[in-house]
């Protein structure tokens, strides 16, 4: 058969292709430890699991209206006003069924063949695959850790053309974990260019680290958040994007043709997160924090450098270029030897080939395990030959 020439441009995505490998090993019987995807190592909040029983029970499993239940977009305004200190309108709000899809939507949006998005990278590696999906072109603007992977206005502004058509901004970012002062935001959204703000990993803060939104900055900005990492449900695959009000026709019919809805029961979950999940938030956080610096720790002890301490997320971006600048094939490696899955530096961009990704979402026997065998296993491959 023949294939869209675009699917030329969309790349695996690495670090799942490393975990997969992983769960194969496990089914064989061996005991592997994954640190390199960010799955949440808690269950979702007590009161979530019994909501989506009761939900379930009560016959909430036909559609919505395709933004979402009307109380649960209500509950996202009056969240996102609280931690945003921005009021924004209920109809300004589309619920879907995760954070990539509102992604997509936007980007489907806002891209014509050939247009452009710029994404600081190191960066999340879907972004430029959806870029691509929608015909359009990732322009890459480099950050550096040795200024804490701050973005610097003066390279986005210079990267702008005619065909920008919007400036992906993820503050706390995956996979460096750095979380972008307020005078650089204000910066990027006073660029004249949409701002694409994905603020999912807003609230898994740390050292006092506050992260600033465009929301309230700029008229022409696109907020996305869900609630995977925030409350650990992943596999709710819930979300949701508050979007300029001129916006919303086309999102809406987006969404009617491509998903109609998040999942009933499911949104009728994520309202019982917002209004009971907090406790369980913090308790999350605090914990995050122990094993964040545990995990930076014990990474520079096993000689791999740490250059940026992460202050959000849970993600620690490390260089292993010693050990070769291959970083798929020292994942596989790594894996196959120690049975330890972790991120390939390449998924995040060119600029971080070299590079390992490790997450401190993972259990914390998982990490202390996973670091005693890296310490028994890392040496074979530094030696020479």
């Amino acid at each position: 058969m023949t294939y869209s020439a675009r699917m030329e441009s969309i790349a695996p995505f690495l670090a799942m292709e490393v975990m997969e490998r992983g769960m194969e090993m496990a089914r064989a019987g061996l005991d592997v430890r994954q640190l390199g995807v960010g799955e949440p190592g808690f269950p979702p909040p007590p009161e979530v699991a019994g909501a989506v029983a009761a939900a379930v029970a009560a016959g909430d499993t036909h559609y919505t209206d395709s933004r979402g239940l009307h109380r649960l977009r209500e509950a996202i305004a009056a969240d996102c006003e609280r931690r945003r200190g921005t009021a924004v309108s209920p109809d300004r709000i589309v619920v879907t069924s995760g954070t990539s899809p509102a992604l997509l939507m936007v980007a489907s949006l806002l891209l014509d063949p050939g247009d452009e998005l710029i994404l600081p990278t190191p960066h999340y590696p879907c972004y430029p695959n959806m870029v691509a999906t929608c015909g359009g072109r990732p322009v890459l603007v480099p950050t550096s850790p040795d200024d804490g992977y701050v973005i610097d206005v003066d390279r986005v502004r210079a990267a702008i053309t005619p065909r920008t058509r919007g400036i992906l901004l993820a503050s706390p970012a995956n996979p460096t974990g750095a979380v972008q002062p307020p005078e650089v935001v204000r910066g990027l959204a006073g660029l004249g260019v949409p701002i694409l703000s994905d603020e999912v990993y807003d609230g898994l803060l740390y050292d006092g680290a506050v992260a600033a939104s465009p929301l309230g900055m700029t008229d022409r900005c696109f907020v996305f958040d869900g609630f995977s990492k925030r409350y650990a449900m992943t596999g709710f695959r819930l979300g949701y994007v508050i979007a300029p009000e001129s916006a919303m026709r086309h999102l809406v019919s987006l969404q009617q043709n491509l998903f109609i809805s998040a999942s009933h029961f499911v949104q009728t979950a994520g309202l019982t997160a917002l209004e009971k999940g907090e406790p369980h938030r913090r308790m999350m956080v605090a914990e995050y924090d122990r094993r964040r610096r545990v995990l930076v720790d014990g990474v520079r002890r096993l000689g791999l450098a740490v250059p940026v301490t992460p202050t959000g997320a849970f993600y620690v971006l490390a260089d292993a270029r010693h050990l070769g600048r291959d970083s798929l094939r020292l994942a596989f490696e790594i894996l196959e030897r120690t049975q330890v899955a972790l991120g390939p530096g390449r998924d995040f961009g060119e600029i971080a080939e070299g590079f390992l990704r490790f997450s401190f979402a993972a259990a914390f026997d998982d990490i202390t395990v996973a670091l005693e065998r890296l310490g028994e296993g890392l040496p074979a491959l530094a030696a020479p030959g």
